[in-house]
């Protein structure tokens, strides 16, 4: 296997192994657009005249079939070939001969695996943000189902006000719209194209077109200066890492509630069989383990973004061999998302209040009590409150 920096030395394998790590298996999901980016970077070739039109023609159709050999599982990324971009060079190599050694000429590595990372990251963006609203969704059926059954509302764990199942599920629906708007901020990141900036310094004595490439990808501007893409590495995967984070801490709190509503001191919700499960010693035992892993993996959300911006901190300029971790925490930090967002509503749409069971203590309306004094009686709030409170005293 010929790789793309081989200068004819031996290379231990151990360094192979190290240094590859588990990258070639993570760029089997950025295939498809890293075919995508060198096709428009070919296109531009040609457009500028450092590439003729058969040759053009070659590369896309071989990279097309490549691809689409890869979306079938004919083909994958496999440590050999260290990484997507020489496997996509050595096989399009193999197929079209000579004119699979011109795609390269104008980029590194660096900014092809970036391009297609950013053109990935557009598409998981919009996957989250609709996983979220489907999720708000299933939020306002529940409200609309079971809305007028009275809640307690709690502070410090104590029943504080009275509330509703509408006014329940209507705030975290509110919330989670609230990180679909956040989530689509983190294209202004993502949207800037690296294409162009090659090893972090753009590419001397060629007349490249990165506004031609900018286009045919969909990109809203050119990353610039070329000295800019290397540190920007980081910033948008650490946004999209804290806008996962705060939706899975907001779903965390949600199952965190249901769960506590679930237990039989309170016995608030009915959850379905099909989303709980039994013990192996307790028969009479069904667990919510679906909304524990919800509340669970919101510490991985975070500890997902720490990683990021850990390896990101302090390094200096220009690219660093580090950067390739990051991949790690970002795919795993999407999943783990798209994943319980996936399984929710499904999981929401089975839960039933037990209005027989849930009981608000008459004190509950002691807040509301001081205010009719107010009104009706015009004396100062603060009067009122030692009033009402006078009164709880006594009974």
């Amino acid at each position: 296997m010929t790789r793309l920096w081989d200068k004819g030395a031996p290379l231990d394998e151990r360094v192979l192994r190290y240094t590859a790590g588990d990258d070639h298996a993570l760029d089997n999901r950025l295939v498809a657009y890293d075919v995508r980016a060198s096709i428009a970077h070919a296109e531009m070739l040609s457009a500028q005249g450092l590439l003729d039109k058969q040759d053009l023609d070659a590369i896309r159709d071989g990279l097309n079939a490549i691809a689409a050999e890869h979306a079938r599982g004919d083909w994958s990324v496999l440590l050999e070939h260290e990484d997507g971009q020489t496997a996509l060079e050595n096989l399009l190599t193999a197929r079209i001969g000579d004119a699979g050694k011109r795609v390269h000429l104008g980029r590194s590595r660096n900014d092809q695996v970036l391009t297609a990372l950013r053109l990935y990251l557009r598409d998981a963006i919009d996957e989250l943000q609709s996983g979220v609203t489907a999720a708000a969704g299933s939020l306002d059926e529940l409200a609309q189902r079971e809305g007028e059954i009275q809640l307690p509302g709690y502070t410090h764990m104590q029943q504080a006000m009275p509330s509703t199942v509408a006014l329940w599920a209507g705030g975290f629906a509110s919330e989670l719209r609230d990180d679909a708007e956040a989530l689509a901020s983190v294209k202004r990141r993502v949207q800037k194209s690296p294409l162009g900036s090659a090893a972090g310094y753009g590419s001397p004595n060629l007349p490249i077109d990165r506004e031609d490439t900018r286009k045919r990808l969909g990109f809203d501007t050119v990353h610039d200066p070329v000295t800019a893409v290397q540190l920007s590495r980081g910033k948008a995967e650490a946004q999209l890492l804290f806008e996962i984070a705060m939706t899975m801490q907001d779903v965390g709190r949600l199952s965190a509630d249901l769960m506590l509503f679930y237990t039989q001191e309170f016995s608030f919700v009915e959850l379905p069989d099909a989303f709980t499960t039994g013990s192996s010693i307790m028969p009479q035992k069904r667990n919510p383990d679906v909304f524990e892993l919800i509340r669970g993996r919101t510490a991985t959300a975070h500890a997902c973004l720490l990683e990021v911006m850990g390896i990101v901190a302090k390094l200096p300029s220009g690219y660093q061999r580090d950067l390739q971790l990051i991949k790690v925490p970002l795919f795993r930090g999407i999943d783990l998302c798209l994943d319980t967002l996936a399984i929710l509503p499904s999981a929401l749409a089975g839960v039933r209040f037990r209005k027989d069971r849930i009981r608000l203590d008459p004190s509950i309306h002691a807040a509301a009590d001081a205010n009719e004094l107010v009104v009706k009686e015009g004396i100062p709030f603060r009067e009122a409150y030692r009033r009402v409170g006078e009164k709880l005293k006594k009974k």
